[in-house]
């Protein structure tokens, strides 16, 4: 099963056997790179008193406080209208979740990693891909025609289980028959609230998705975790409920116990993409995961882009002002900002602490504040590619069943078959789902770099075994403590987040946590949004 597509196949597997030879794995040599984007910055943050006076101020007709997907959709957004006396100030990391990093000439993501064809209602999408060259030609036709430098190139998936690798990541070969009965009816369920609407002529499910149908019979799922769901709906099967629990961890960061039905559905339903010249479902990849395209959008704010992170934001004299700062030489610097207009493309737990006010727009971080998913994003860079079994070949994406991550994807697959590299980047993800958010952080807190590099192998340790050690080079890991908000049951219901949304004053805000989950689409739409409002008056 490709999880991003309805199409079935047989595949599934994964591996229990090789996991003995991971005890003769040595790291010794190995010390891990770690950065905790934005940790110093937090710092600042808790002990605002001790920023100095602000050296100067800067005055512009828009601000926008933050450079992930959000904000650079909102500085591209105003640019496409005309409106250039904005600034964009980048925050604690440039472009966040979709920021990369390389090894010299080997780009890998340190974040997000791909991005699905955009269906028809993520027409915000598909303007930017046009215009950064990625659709080539009819970017608003029912199958538009894509950059093939870009497009997923097969085999785009395998599943490690029981010692074998198998293509695709549903467990099908060796399923009993009521499992593949489950499964196939399953993905026919899906299928089918995927094409129905509401009775306000909506579909269900969509991207962005508050365009997605508000009828009744849809938003009782978000009364429901994912897993009561299933269990309701009659699926059981073993392999099913494992397949449809590694994909809420993969997608939000939680297991299906804590993640909303509807969010569930939606990962399934929600995704209508096609392309001219790809399968539908298909994926849209760079070595560097979506960097180069956070890259691209930020090139259209040249001269307009500065460091900064905002320490306070409010409202004055009926403007937005914030101070903000940077970090020379390890000290802060503070500057004030000044404008008609100022967009909060940060994390709403940023948010929360730094915008004066904030429950005077209807939002309360008490209740409404979501759950934030606790991840590692880590670079193994391989001098050699490790010893494979020989079922099916490597592929972009790697799962082993019932590991600790999520798998580990190959930053040169593009090149596998045209001209194989003699090194490559196997970068892995692991969501820290088995703790609760707040024990994830305070184990990523303390836990040592060695204790780090062992959870963060741990599922390419299972995949080689005693074979890989002699191929690593370096591990970059990168730990993100609040990498993306969790759809938890009620999200969709949320005041708070409906407050911030509508919010259309001097202050806008931006950025995916206002659909409360985390994927490109929603942060985009956001994004333009907060300019569209910016732009007028």
């Amino acid at each position: 099963m490709d999880r991003r597509s309805f199409l079935m196949s047989a595949g599934g597997a994964g591996l229990a056997g090789l996991a003995g030879g991971a005890g003769f794995l040595h790291w010794l040599e190995i010390t891990p790179k770690v950065s905790h984007p934005g940790r110093v910055e937090g710092h600042v943050l808790r002990d605002r008193t001790q920023l100095p006076p602000p050296a100067e101020v800067i005055d512009t007709d828009v601000a926008i406080l933050g450079s992930g997907i959000a904000g650079l959709s909102a500085a591209w957004k105003l640019d496409r209208l005309g409106r250039r006396d904005f600034l964009l100030f980048d925050g604690p990391e440039a472009f966040g979740n979709a920021a990369g990093s390389g090894f010299g000439e080997f780009a890998c993501p340190t974040g997000a990693h791909y991005l699905p064809l955009p269906g028809p209602e993520s027409a915000h999408v598909r303007e930017m891909l046009l215009d950064l060259g990625v659709i080539r030609r009819d970017a608003m036709a029912a199958r538009p025609y894509y950059d093939e430098r870009y497009i997923l190139h097969g085999p785009g998936e395998r599943l490690l289980l029981d010692g074998r690798w198998h293509d695709g990541l549903l467990p099908v070969e060796g399923a009993s028959a009521d499992e593949l009965a489950q499964q196939r009816r399953f993905f026919a369920h899906m299928e089918r609230l995927r094409r129905q609407a509401g009775a306000d002529g909506r579909r269900g499910f969509v991207f962005p998705s508050v365009l997605s149908s508000n009828d009744a019979a849809f938003a009782e799922l978000d009364r429901l975790s994912f897993a009561q769901w299933l269990e309701r709906e009659g699926y059981r099967a073993p392999g099913l409920r494992w397949y449809l629990d590694y994909c809420c961890r993969d997608d939000y960061g939680a297991a299906a116990d804590r993640v909303s039905a509807w969010a569930g559905v939606h990962y399934f339903a929600g995704r209508w993409g096609e392309a001219a010249n790809a399968d539908e479902n298909a994926l849209l990849t760079w070595p560097g995961g979506l960097a180069p395209l956070a890259e691209a959008l930020a090139a259209r704010a040249a001269g307009r882009r500065r460091a900064g992170t905002a320490a306070s934001v409010r409202v004055k004299d009926g403007r937005a002002e914030a101070l903000c700062f940077t970090l020379e030489g390890g000290k802060p610097r503070s500057f004030l900002v000044r404008a008609r207009r100022m967009v909060c493309a940060m994390p709403l737990f940023v948010a929360a602490r730094v915008v004066e006010g904030i429950g005077e727009l209807g939002f309360d971080a008490g209740s409404h504040l979501p759950a934030y998913a606790p991840w590692m994003v880590s670079n193994f860079l391989m001098r050699d590619f490790p010893r494979e079994l020989g079922e099916a070949p490597l592929s972009w994406d790697n799962v082993v069943h019932g590991g600790q991550g999520l798998g580990y994807v190959v930053s040169t697959h593009q090149d596998l078959r045209v001209r194989p590299p003699a090194k490559t980047v196997f970068t892995a993800y692991m969501a820290l789902s088995q703790r609760t958010p707040r024990d994830a952080r305070r184990w990523l807190q303390e836990a040592g770099a060695e204790e780090l590099l062992a959870l963060a192998s741990a599922d390419l340790k299972q995949a080689y075994g005693w074979t890989l050690a002699p191929c690593v080079e370096r591990v970059d890991i990168t730990v993100r403590a609040h990498a993306m908000a969790i759809p938890q049951p009620g999200f969709r219901a949320n005041a708070g987040l409906r407050a911030l949304r509508e919010a259309d004053g001097p202050l806008l805000f931006a950025h995916g946590d206002l659909s409360g989950f985390s994927v490109f689409e929603e942060a985009a739409w956001w994004g333009c949004v907060a300019a569209q409002r910016a732009a007028m008056g």
